[in-house]
């Protein structure tokens, strides 16, 4: 017996570190080099089948991807969109260090309007870095995770780098109780 649960999730992180690039990967497989700032809220969905959970043996995700503008100005109305989220993506842009360093600060708002939720961190555009570089901003970016992280992912939206795993990591610690 298939069953079919619908679970919101939410991308947030600073401005052009690639939230909606990853979605488009994710939802559609597309990758474009234009850049197109989100305004206030976009989602997306994307219906995925998980195999094998505690509960029953395939479940059906519907998942539904809120895409929150990146620019501090949206922060006084964050919480609003963020409430019901089972689960976050917080990206950062690893061309950018800035972006690695507020990743605690996205962490705080997240787990304020949602103590329970999960949290996964993509270190995305490791395709525009060199190895080196990219081992020293994983290594931060876990001193900063804390124990409210269950997994940071080097991603790509350009190559599809753990894309797909990344979404399908946090679907299913989204659906089983911990």
């Amino acid at each position: 017996m298939s069953v079919t649960i619908s679970k919101k999730m939410c991308m947030i992180g600073d401005f052009g570190v690639g939230k909606t690039s990853l979605i488009r990967r994710f939802v559609d497989q597309k990758f474009s080099d234009e850049y197109l700032s989100t305004v206030g809220v976009k989602i997306s969905r994307k219906n995925i089948i998980l195999g094998n959970t505690k509960q029953r043996e395939n479940v059906t995700v519907q998942l539904l991807i809120w895409d929150l503008e990146g620019h501090t100005k949206f922060k006084g109305i964050a919480p609003t969109y963020l409430q019901g989220a089972s689960g976050v993506l917080i990206v950062a842009d690893v061309t950018r260090s800035e972006t690695v360093e507020r990743i605690s600060e996205h962490i705080q708002l997240f787990s304020s309007v949602n103590p329970k939720g999960s949290i996964i961190v993509a270190l995305n555009k490791v395709d525009l870095i060199e190895e080196e570089k990219l081992a020293l901003l994983v290594e931060i970016s876990h001193s900063i995770c804390q124990d409210k992280v269950i997994a940071v992912y080097t991603t790509s939206a350009k190559t599809g780098k753990d894309v797909d795993e990344m979404f399908y990591k946090l679907a299913y610690t989204m659906i089983e109780p911990v």
